[in-house]
């Protein structure tokens, strides 16, 4: 059985699911093909799964001819069974025939929205899946001076332009609309996710929302109250080759609490680390920190906080701290300046925020930069609304996840928004149709020294010690 689906991509190829992969060039978003079901959702709602063996109402090459508002299609091509290459993407084997359709949005005169639809000759489900992305998506990381309406499609519009028209497209070829629609995302497609769920209820049926970064503005004022703990003074920059003495340290003091030492700390919340114990006793050496580096730590595991002490958002958890999608690159990098938390932060208040490119974060106030960026773009990008009456009224699900060990967007902002809902709507209410799952051990959105997957949208591990839904 197959299903539809409608992807979002970023700067990099994605390896969304072991046949697909998908690219992004400017804001290039994908509503995608109609081949699986989602994901973790069709796991759980496998008894709704159905095939459709109607007759095609149109033929690929005709939807040519479709008209839809400020779309173009430039794309409309049959795709016979077998390998295929995606433009900038590597081959995909064992793909069954489909119809690919591509094109760009323009709901402003600013607006590219690149997407693409793809949809099997035969074996439909009558469901359509959308996938976003991660980071800026687009190059808006670098162009977004004076570009507002690039900063709505960004922040909201294009999640939900994408949908409508996958919808418009599927039903041109099947002759119906899907029967059920479906999102899952993660890290900023957890964002689109959220968003998806808050601004458009009716848009999907079910969303799975993987570590996301929903409280934008201040997840990267984080990241740069990170960037200044560690190198606004060189004394303070902890290098990568110092990391797996840390993680040592906080294994050594909270691994065992869950009755299993295995280089998993279940819940971080229990472990009450001290950094203190890593002071060099003797000459400083990558075993060990100094008085600097541990005060920059402290700082990375508590959190941004202003001057009267306010939090502002969630630190890191411990636990997880190395590994390829750990320490080193989201908070070391390589050298000072080079983590991707830097690139991030000092691209969103340059860009987004100030709109100057010259802008140094040096100046960077926490008592003054939040609440610029809250002021001129949270309205846009935040998606942190917990009334989600109209999403459960017409009967939506959702799934959050996050994984403990997150080194991009600390955990506790997945608890904090699920307890905002639980808040605003009542635990009862909250109860019937949203579910939140911490994933011990897992990094950002996969990887980690704990089990990482577990059929969110990435492709099985065939390692049974981190992949859950292995055989």
């Amino acid at each position: 059985m197959r299903a539809a689906r409608v992807w979002l991509t970023r700067l990099r190829i994605l390896k969304l699911l072991p046949e697909l992969y998908l690219f992004r060039n400017d804001m290039r978003f994908q509503l995608t093909w109609t081949n699986r079901s989602l994901t973790v959702a069709a796991r759980n709602l496998a008894s709704i799964a159905f095939t459709l063996s109607a007759a095609m109402a149109a033929s690929c090459d005709s939807l040519a001819t479709l008209t839809l508002p400020g779309t173009t299609l430039s794309v409309t091509e049959a795709v016979p069974a077998g390998s295929f290459t995606p433009p900038g993407g590597q081959p995909i084997k064992n793909l069954p025939a489909f119809c690919r359709v591509a094109g760009v949005i323009k709901p402003s005169s600013d607006s590219n929205i690149q997407f693409e639809v793809w949809m099997p000759s035969a074996g439909w489900n009558g469901k359509l899946q959308g996938i976003g992305n991660g980071g800026f998506a687009g190059t808006i990381s670098f162009r977004a001076q004076g570009h507002r309406e690039k900063l709505i499609d960004f922040g909201y519009r294009a999640i939900h332009e994408t949908t409508e028209k996958a919808k418009a497209i599927i039903g041109a070829f099947y002759g119906e609309q899907p029967r059920h629609s479906y999102f899952s995302s993660c890290s900023n497609g957890g964002r689109q996710a959220l968003m998806e769920a808050q601004r458009y209820p009716a848009d999907y049926d079910g969303i799975i929302a993987g570590a996301p970064a929903n409280n934008f503005t201040h997840l990267l004022t984080g990241a740069l109250w990170g960037v200044q703990a560690t190198i606004a003074d060189p004394v303070n920059y902890i290098p990568a080759s110092k990391i797996p003495a840390i993680e040592s340290a906080v294994l050594a003091a909270c691994d065992a609490l869950d009755g299993l030492k295995d280089g998993v700390i279940d819940d971080p919340q229990r472990c009450q680390f001290d950094p203190a114990v890593l002071l060099c006793s003797g000459p400083e050496s990558n075993t060990c920190l100094t008085q600097p580096q541990i005060t920059a730590l402290k700082k990375i595991y508590s959190g941004p906080r202003n001057s009267k002490g306010e939090q502002l958002f969630p630190g890191y958890s411990v636990g997880g701290e190395t590994g390829y999608n750990g320490w080193q690159g989201w908070i070391s990098g390589g050298s000072p300046g080079k983590s991707i938390q830097f690139a991030f932060g000092n691209n969103f208040f340059q860009n987004m925020v100030y709109d100057d490119p010259a802008w140094d974060y040096h100046s960077f106030d926490i008592d003054h930069a939040p609440k610029v960026a809250d002021d001129k773009v949270a309205g846009i990008l935040n998606a942190t609304d917990p009334d989600l009456k109209p999403f459960r009224k017409r009967g939506g699900k959702l799934i959050v996840y996050h994984g403990w060990s997150d080194a991009a967007i600390p955990p506790l902002n997945a608890i904090n928004y699920y307890q905002s809902v639980v808040s605003k709507m009542g635990a009862k209410e909250a109860g019937s149709f949203v579910r939140l799952y911490m994933v011990p051990g897992m990094q950002h959105c996969g990887g980690g020294p704990g089990p990482s997957v577990f059929g969110q949208s990435t492709p099985p591990d065939s390692d049974p010690q981190h992949d859950m839904s292995h055989k």
